[in-house]
């Protein structure tokens, strides 16, 4: 035996000495593993009919190869510039608006002091991620319709008409906007807090010794502490940039809002589940999936050039 094969054995002896150590673990990892590969990998060999003319009678290896034909088809679509407007408007308006705020509330938390009083704000504050949108789109139509509780109390207030919350095209991402905070901004506290946790507390009574106030100890101590989670999570947002959620705009979406609030998760189902074109829907959703991974490997490049650590 030469010596790579001495050191290959060692490192194999290694690796099942900790396989052992922790074989319960390893088995805990089962379930997680089957979902991604049966649920997530096996399913990849399907963007294949993204290239392919699918027809369920002759199935998917007799359907006729078309190359980039769908693609071409729908970057030379009018519809193309509408739902890439409307799709980016909605995740800008989310990425300026929307991640800031689970960082705001967690620094808010972080600084009540009483502990009893935290864990009640945070258990209210985590509730509605719990709530599916079908019943928050429920909550929203019965608040802002034409006779809802809002327009009642603008009419009381002096106005002559009910505002068109639910059909105006000027409103819809508003609605959405604030759909999406009031849902998620408490659990997404969770990994912020987290990181807070972290902050050697020696740092803040080196601070208070030196006679900075509660601004200065979060400008200079808190933020920069969780500097590097904030980076993080903004790149695996930004992978998301064109994924809005099908569910809540697919809710409140409309024929008289339809202008504004067709976007390429909604496109996507309604060319190909109620249309049946699902090759041309195939290459909608794969060049969603390229544009993303661009914008995370952009995004993890762009942070090491600034001296964060990225995500890979």
């Amino acid at each position: 035996m030469n010596g790579a094969q001495a050191v290959r054995k060692k490192k194999s002896q290694a690796v099942l000495t900790t396989i052992r150590k922790d074989i319960w673990l390893y088995i805990m990892l089962i379930p997680g593993v089957l979902h991604y590969l049966i649920f997530k990998y096996l399913p990849m060999w399907g963007i294949l009919i993204a290239f392919k003319d699918f027809n369920a009678y002759l199935g998917f290896f007799d359907s006729p190869w078309v190359g980039f034909k769908h693609f071409a088809d729908f970057f030379s679509n009018p519809d193309f510039k509408r739902l890439l407007a409307n799709t980016l408007t909605i995740s800008f308006y989310n990425l300026i608006f929307g991640f800031p705020a689970p960082v705001i509330m967690a620094l808010m938390l972080n600084e009540i002091r009483k502990e009893w009083y935290k864990r009640s704000i945070q258990t209210l504050v985590y509730i509605p991620h719990f709530i599916s949108w079908v019943i928050i789109a429920s909550l929203t139509y019965t608040m802002f319709n034409s006779g809802g509780v809002v327009n009642r109390y603008l009419m009381q207030m002096g106005r002559d008409t009910a505002v068109p919350f639910l059909t105006s095209e000027s409103t819809f991402r508003g609605m959405i906007i604030g759909q999406t905070i009031w849902k998620e901004t408490g659990f997404g506290t969770i990994i912020y807090l987290a990181a807070l946790s972290g902050v050697d507390p020696q740092l803040y009574e080196a601070a208070i010794i030196d006679g900075a106030n509660r601004f200065k100890q979060l400008w200079y101590i808190t933020l920069p502490s969780i500097k590097s989670t904030v980076v993080t999570l903004l790149i695996l947002r930004l992978g998301h940039i064109l994924d809005n959620g099908f569910d809540q705009i697919f809710l409140m979406s409309n024929s008289l809002n339809r202008k504004v609030s067709e976007v390429f998760d909604v496109y996507v189902y309604t060319i190909g589940i109620t249309r049946g074109a699902f090759s041309y829907s195939t290459a909608v959703g794969l060049f969603k999936g390229v544009i993303g991974i661009i914008l995370i490997y952009s995004a993890n490049w762009l942070a090491k050039k600034v001296g964060e650590s990225g995500l890979f």
